[in-house]
C-alpha cells in the first residue's frame, strides 16, 4: 500500500491573506482539515473545517482586504475562479452587478498522495470512471492522482476547465505527474476541448473535472464510442441524482418513457407507460464517494440502472479504510446455492446433449456446480425454485414462459443472486461483461436463439426436466410447420392464410411464430374451432 503524503502549500495561501486572520487559523491545533477562507464584505471572515466553522477576525471585512487578496492572486476566468501559480487553490468570487468582487472563497487545495490506492485496480483496469459526491469530500484530490497513477503507463491528457486538477498557471502542478494538460479559455467551451483533446493528442485516457452541461455529456459519449478511457467527475451525489438529471442522464445510459401494448402491459404485470435505458452507459463505473474514506461501486453501471427502473435495490460494492488504514472491500451478498434434491425433484443441470452443445458454449460437466443426477423420466412431483438472471432475455416472457409451464422460476434482480443465467446468441458472441462474469463464477449460461416465449419454454422444459417440452411432441411440430408455410404463403403474396383450428396452448405458439415473422395475427371462431388467421397490417 502507498504511504499516504499530503502537499498543501498552505503558505502560499496565507501569503496572500490578511496578517491578522493566520494567527487565528495556526491556534487551531487541525490546521490539516482547513476547507476555506470565507471573507463577505462587511461580515466577520469565517475559516470552514472539515467539522466546524469558526470565526478567525472579530472585525468585518473591508473592501481594502478584499481588493488585497484580489491584487495578489492570478486573473478571474469566466467562471469567477482564480488560483496561485504553481499551487492547488482556488478562489472563487462574488460579485455585485456592476462587477465589483464583493466575497471572497479561497478554499484550500490539497495533493494526497496515496489516495487512489482503495480504487486503484478499478482505475488501472482500462473502463471508464464517473466520480459523484458532495462538494468539498475529495472528487478532485482522487481524479488528481488518478492522472498522476495513470501517466505513468498510459498517455494522459487532462482537460482543466477551472486549473483545479493542474493548478494555475502555464506550468501544472507535480501532482498531475507526466499527464499533459489543457487548459479552457471559457468553461462553456470545455466540450470543444474535449473533442480537440482527442483528436490533436492522442491520448489514450482523458481526465476531466465536473461535466455539467449536455453538450459535455455529449462529447464524453463520443470519446468513448473512440475507445479512449475517461475518467470524471460530474455533479450529483448518487446514482439515482444523476439518473434523474436530464442534463447528465445520458452519462449512465438515459432513459425513457416506452409505451407498451394492452398485452405486453398485461404479460408484464405494470402500467402500459414504462421507464427503460435508452442507451448503453457513456462510463463503466460509477464511483459515489459517500465519506472521504468510504465509497460505494457500481461495477456495472447498465445492471445498476436497470434494476434501478425495475425498481430493484442496489446493492453497489461498498469500499472503506478501517481504523488501522486497512482497505476492505465488502461485496453484495450472493445467495447461497441450494444442494441438489432428489430424482423426484429439480435436475440441478441440463441434459448431456443441452448442456455441451455449440449453443450453450458452457464448460463441461466438470466444472459445472450443478453436478448431474439421475432423474426419472416422468415430469417431477414436486420442483425446487430456479432462480435465473435474465440478460438480454425479455424479462415478461420469462414470467410468461414459467407460468405456462407452470415451474417455480425466480427472476434474479442481479447476477450474484443466480443460480444461472439466460441470453441470447448475440449477446453471448460479443462476450458481454456480465457474460464473463457469469463464465468466472461457473454459472450455467443458456443461449437462446432468439428472445421468444417459445425458445424460452423450452429451455425451461430442458431445465426442470419435463418430459413433454413444448414444441418437442407431434402436434406442436406439425402446428408449427403449418404456421411456417402460412408465413411463407403471406410473405409470397397471399392476402390471409387461415390455420386449422387448434387448442389454446397451441395457437398461443402460433401467435408468437408470426410476431417473430413481423406479421400480424388474430383469433376467429368460437371453441373448439377456433382459429388463428395470419396476414400482413
Amino acid at each position: 500500500m502507498t504511504q499516504r503524503r499530503i502537499t498543501d502549500d498552505l503558505s502560499a495561501l496565507f501569503a496572500v491573506l490578511p496578517t491578522k486572520y493566520i494567527s487565528a487559523i495556526r491556534d487551531n491545533n487541525n490546521v490539516d482539515d482547513l476547507l476555506e477562507i470565507i471573507m463577505d464584505l462587511g461580515r466577520l471572515p469565517m475559516a470552514r473545517f472539515v467539522d466546524r466553522e469558526i470565526e478567525i477576525c472579530d472585525q468585518e471585512v473591508t473592501r481594502e482586504e478584499i481588493d488585497e487578496v484580489v491584487a495578489h492572486i492570478g486573473d478571474f476566468d469566466a467562471d469567477n475562479r482564480a488560483g496561485i501559480e504553481r499551487t492547488l487553490h482556488r478562489i472563487s468570487a462574488i460579485r455585485n452587478k456592476h462587477g465589483a468582487e464583493i466575497g471572497l472563497t479561497c478554499r484550500v487545495g490539497r495533493a494526497v498522495y496515496g489516495t487512489i490506492d482503495i480504487i486503484e485496480d478499478l482505475v488501472l483496469s482500462g473502463k471508464s470512471i464517473l466520480l459523484l459526491g458532495r462538494p468539498g469530500i475529495g472528487k478532485t484530490t482522487m481524479l488528481r492522482e488518478a492522472a498522476r497513477i495513470l501517466a505513468e503507463k498510459t498517455r494522459v491528457v487532462i482537460v482543466d476547465t477551472s486549473n483545479e486538477i493542474g493548478g494555475d498557471g502555464d506550468v501544472p502542478h507535480p501532482a498531475v505527474g507526466r499527464a499533459r494538460r489543457m487548459q479552457v479559455s471559457q468553461p462553456s467551451l470545455q466540450h470543444e476541448v474535449m473533442i480537440e483533446a482527442v483528436e490533436n493528442h492522442n491520448p489514450e485516457v482523458i481526465v476531466i473535472d465536473e461535466i455539467g452541461r449536455e453538450l459535455e455529456a455529449a462529447a464524453a459519449r463520443t470519446i468513448a464510442e473512440r475507445g479512449v478511457q475517461l475518467v470524471a467527475t460530474a455533479h450529483g451525489r448518487t446514482l439515482e441524482n444523476l439518473l434523474l438529471n436530464p442534463t447528465l442522464s445520458d452519462l449512465v445510459g438515459g432513459i425513457e418513457s416506452v409505451t407498451l401494448s394492452d398485452e405486453e402491459a398485461r404479460r408484464r404485470g405494470t402500467q402500459k407507460t414504462v421507464l427503460e435505458r435508452r442507451a448503453p452507459p457513456t462510463f463503466d463505473v460509477l464511483i459515489e464517494l459517500q465519506e472521504r474514506d468510504r465509497l460505494a461501486v457500481h461495477e456495472d453501471v447498465a445492471a445498476s440502472v436497470d434494476n434501478m427502473l425495475r425498481g430493484f435495490a442496489l446493492q453497489p460494492e461498498l469500499r472503506y479504510r478501517d481504523e488501522n488504514d486497512e482497505i476492505r472491500i465488502e461485496k453484495p451478498e450472493r445467495r447461497n446455492v441450494a444442494s441438489p434434491v432428489g430424482s423426484q425433484g429439480l435436475r440441478r443441470s441440463f441434459p448431456n446433449g443441452f448442456a455441451n452443445s455449440k449453443e450453450t458454449g458452457r464448460k463441461n460437466a466438470e466444472s459445472n456446480p450443478f453436478p448431474l443426477e439421475e432423474t426419472s423420466s416422468e415430469p417431477p412431483l414436486s420442483l425446487k425454485p430456479v432462480t435465473i438472471y435474465a440478460y438480454g432475455v425479455a424479462r415478461n416472457r420469462l414470467e410468461q414462459a414459467a407460468r405456462r409451464l407452470g415451474v417455480p422460476t425466480k427472476i434474479a434482480r442481479d447476477l450474484n443472486q443466480a443460480d444461472m443465467l439466460i441470453t441470447l446468441k448475440s449477446y453471448y458472441r460479443k462476450r458481454q461483461q456480465p457474460i464473463l462474469n457469469a463464465e468466472e463464477r461457473g454459472i450455467p449460461i443458456i443461449v437462446l436463439r432468439s428472445n421468444s416465449v417459445i425458445q424460452i419454454e423450452q429451455s425451461l422444459a430442458e431445465i426442470y426436466n419435463l418430459s413433454e417440452a413444448p414444441g418437442k411432441n407431434a402436434d406442436m411440430e406439425e402446428a408449427s410447420a403449418q404456421t411456417q408455410a402460412a408465413i411463407e404463403a403471406v410473405r409470397n403474396g397471399q392476402r390471409w392464410v387461415d390455420l386449422p383450428p387448434t387448442s389454446p396452448r397451441v395457437r398461443r405458439m402460433q401467435h408468437e411464430i408470426i410476431r417473430e415473422a413481423e406479421l400480424v395475427s388474430h383469433s376467429y371462431g368460437k371453441e373448439p374451432g377456433r382459429r388463428v388467421r395470419v396476414f400482413r397490417e
